[in-house]
């Protein structure tokens, strides 16, 4: 999921250079929503794993 959030961000960049401001502004929140999405995934995974060794 990480590795979606990169790709988005390049794509971000990279409409942004070229002047398409409507898709880099598209790519960023799409990349943005699924960073959120990655980190919420990844708290519960931690607290799953603590409730294990517990």
């Amino acid at each position: 999921m990480l590795r979606w959030t990169l790709i988005f961000l390049v794509v971000a960049l990279v409409a942004a250079l070229f002047g398409f401001g409507g898709i880099a502004a598209g790519a960023a929140s799409i990349a943005k929503i699924i960073f959120y999405i990655f980190l919420i995934a990844l708290v519960i995974s931690l607290v799953m794993s603590m409730l294990r060794r517990a």
